[in-house]
């Protein structure tokens, strides 16, 4: 699945190029005035379309299709992963959608910056579209954190009957206060604890534990209730600290586990599933402000079919990277029910720490999953 998502992604992105290229052209002939992300025209829409027409084409060829949008889509994983070849379907279905109107410039494997500095740079405009954890969110929009507490969901099914409600439909559309809008839930499974040094089973086998987490507060403290201490670390780091011994474990799910590596330095892997934390497909609430609704409509439904495309890649991905995880010799650990409950008995402060005043919704949801 990997390499035909890698070669399709470089089709995507080589037409993408022929596009721009294009689009460029006309830019330098006076046509465009400016390019990212917004009405691009410094002529009447009658003016350009005669120009394009004179200079645009030859002679049996259709005038080329000049965007009115060029949009930066941000994604800090890696090239073959669930969440981005997501945002290039996602870039694919608006392109198609809006006959070329519309084009999302995908930018992978961080090269933006990283999850916080990309949500900044979202509420401000300065980069379109992003994916992100609702871990990274939480700093920015502390009510979605309701959404994350950890064993808060009993399975996958669970997680997803709350997301697919009103309940998730409330947390989209509450990001708009903050700069952002959400248009879609992306799958990122489940998160486990691994270490390099010895295996672990209980709380206490995590005493004295260096444990790396995402740039949250919540998780953080989820970290220390357990009894380790946590190390907030960009995820693009967490290799070398992992082998230099900077670290003794982090967290995350079994993709990100898999495919950057971290199995060479850190061969045990605990099944806890402390945290089923959805992930957040948005566009900035400045762009969105600049489009038509129509484009608006189109944006979303494109969001929604993308969001079911990687939620199917995500389910092929866990077993994939599980499968090569063992294969390397890797120790998977799986807790018992009473085994687990010990880690749930820990973090029970963390509801009313964070949770204490949507105890309502917390309850909702654990209702849901009865």
């Amino acid at each position: 699945m990997a390499e035909v998502g890698e070669e399709n992604a470089v089709k995507r992105q080589e037409n993408r190029k022929r596009q721009i290229g294009k689009f460029r052209r006309f830019q330098k002939q006076g046509v465009v005035h400016r390019l990212v992300g917004r009405i691009l025209s410094v002529v009447t829409l009658a003016g350009v379309c005669a120009l394009l027409a004179a200079c645009g084409a030859k002679d049996g060829e259709n005038p080329a299709v000049v965007p009115d949008f060029v949009l930066t889509y941000a994604e800090n994983q890696a090239e073959d992963y669930p969440t981005t070849q997501g945002a290039y379907q996602f870039a694919k279905l608006v392109e198609e959608k809006t006959g070329g109107k519309i084009l999302v410039q995908v930018n992978a494997g961080a090269a933006l910056g990283d999850e916080q500095s990309v949500i900044e740079q979202l509420q401000f405009g300065g980069i379109d579209f992003t994916r992100a954890s609702l871990s990274s969110i939480g700093e920015f929009v502390p009510k979605v954190n309701v959404l994350q507490m950890p064993y808060l969901y009993n399975s996958a099914e669970h997680m997803w009957k709350v997301l697919e409600s009103e309940i998730g439909d409330q947390f989209l559309h509450g990001l708009e206060g903050y700069g952002l809008v959400g248009l879609s839930w992306y799958d990122a499974g489940a998160r486990n604890f691994y270490t390099s040094e010895k295996p672990i089973r209980t709380p206490e086998d995590m005493v004295g534990m260096r444990i790396r987490v995402q740039e949250s507060e919540l998780m953080s403290r989820m970290v220390e209730l357990i009894g380790a201490e946590p190390v907030q670390m960009a995820f693009a780091s967490v290799y070398s600290a992992l082998e230099t011994g900077k670290i003794d474990g982090a967290e995350n799910n079994w993709p990100s586990y898999q495919s950057e590596r971290h199995y060479e330095v850190a061969k045990y892997m605990t099944v806890d599933e402390h945290a089923r934390v959805p992930e957040v497909q948005m566009i900035s609430e400045s762009t969105w402000k600049k489009l038509s609704p129509e484009y608006q409509q189109i944006i979303r439904e494109c969001a929604k079919e993308s969001a079911e495309y990687e939620r199917k890649l995500w389910e092929d991905r866990i077993q994939r990277s599980r499968e090569i995880v063992e294969k390397a010799g890797c120790q998977v650990i799986e807790l018992t029910p009473e085994e687990k409950a010990a880690f749930q008995e820990k973090v029970l402060p963390l509801y009313n720490e964070y949770c204490g005043d949507y105890m309502d919704l917390i309850d909702k949801i654990v209702e849901a999953g009865k």
